[in-house]
């Protein structure tokens, strides 16, 4: 089978006239894509190798060109073999966020530049950000079905078994309740994994094009507050809470339209979710995928959703959580 997927590639890159450019691995991810660096008479580009049926390019593909479209600094797409599932990507460099983080760049300068490209993208009209058929809606079912990584993955991980059938309708129950809560605020376009390690600065560039975008093949419909709390609730790293106060702030300030009751209570909900599942899918990549390096960040993960279980809106779901995982059984999976 590998045999077979390296001559694909090979005849995929030749078509697109890049057969003899030299590659290297640029970067591989949690999921199955890895992505290489391309150098040759023709400059530099990224193959993206998502194998089937594991991966999908062609939601990549729409929401890339629908960025494009809009302004805003999603990869060209160059060449594209979605039977196979090959893409060949501009390539907008290495100067990740979290590359600028580390080499001790502009903490708040960078997330006001992210915070600016949200407010911008959520202050386009529906119909131009979401046009028909471009993403799925983040329903109840994609909700629930990512709320359930955590007894799924992470209970049997470390309680050795998953609820039993009645506890697992009431937990479902329980967050069924509190989702109209996330979408009292507007829908648009969620980008879904929007936090420093997908995003790039682009000197080159101007405004909010200055932000390059990575990893936006899962994106949905849904609630403004998702994408934010994806940036400002990061799994991966923790930022400081003023700061954190500062962003929302910036946010709230381009948003007046915004209740800020609503906005809270759908963050919090969210994040709630979000960290529910953040939870989950870090276990499952050390237990099913051999990834254990996620797994320090857990701790932190559970501080989060602790914070996010907080607000009122949520006293059930906390309830639930406290009663099936009570705070000295929330470890580190091993």
């Amino acid at each position: 089978m590998q045999n077979d997927r390296n001559t694909a590639r090979t005849a995929f890159l030749t078509l697109a006239g890049w057969g003899d450019a030299a590659r290297t691995l640029l970067a591989g991810d949690a999921s199955f894509r890895t992505y290489d660096r391309l150098a040759g008479p023709r400059g530099r580009a990224v193959l993206m190798d998502a194998p089937p049926p594991q991966e999908d390019v062609r939601p990549f593909v729409r929401v890339a060109r629908h960025l494009t479209a809009l302004g805003y600094s999603a990869p060209s797409i160059l060449a594209e073999d979605p039977a196979h599932g090959f893409l060949l990507l501009e390539d907008l460099g290495d100067t990740t966020f979290t590359r600028c983080l580390a080499e001790g760049a502009d903490e708040p300068g960078l997330y006001t530049l992210a915070v600016d490209l949200l407010t911008h993208l959520h202050g386009q009209p529906t119909d131009t950000v979401l046009p028909p058929d471009l993403v799925p809606p983040y329903d109840d079912t994609r909700l629930l079905a990512e709320a359930r990584l955590l007894t799924d993955w992470y209970m049997p991980a470390v309680l050795g078994g998953a609820p039993d059938a009645a506890a697992l309708d009431d937990y479902e129950a329980r967050w069924r309740a509190v989702f109209p809560v996330a979408r009292a605020v507007p829908d648009t376009l969620v980008l879904r994994d929007f936090h420093v390690d997908n995003l790039l600065v682009l000197d080159d560039r101007t405004g909010v094009a200055r932000c390059g975008l990575l990893d936006f093949q899962d994106a949905v419909a849904g609630p403004v507050t998702y994408d934010l709390v994806s940036l400002l609730e990061d799994a991966r790293r923790d930022i400081d809470p003023d700061l954190v106060a500062a962003m929302r702030a910036r946010y709230h300030g381009a948003r007046p339209d915004l209740d800020l009751a609503a906005f809270d209570a759908s963050w919090a909900v969210l994040a709630a979710q979000r960290h529910a599942k953040v939870i989950g899918v870090f276990t499952r990549l050390a237990r099913r995928d051999g990834k254990p390096h996620y797994l320090p960040h857990i701790a932190r993960v559970w501080r989060l959703l602790d914070a996010a279980l907080a607000h009122p809106a949520l006293a059930e779901v906390r309830a639930w959580i406290d009663d099936h995982i009570p705070p000295e059984r929330r470890l580190i999976p091993t």
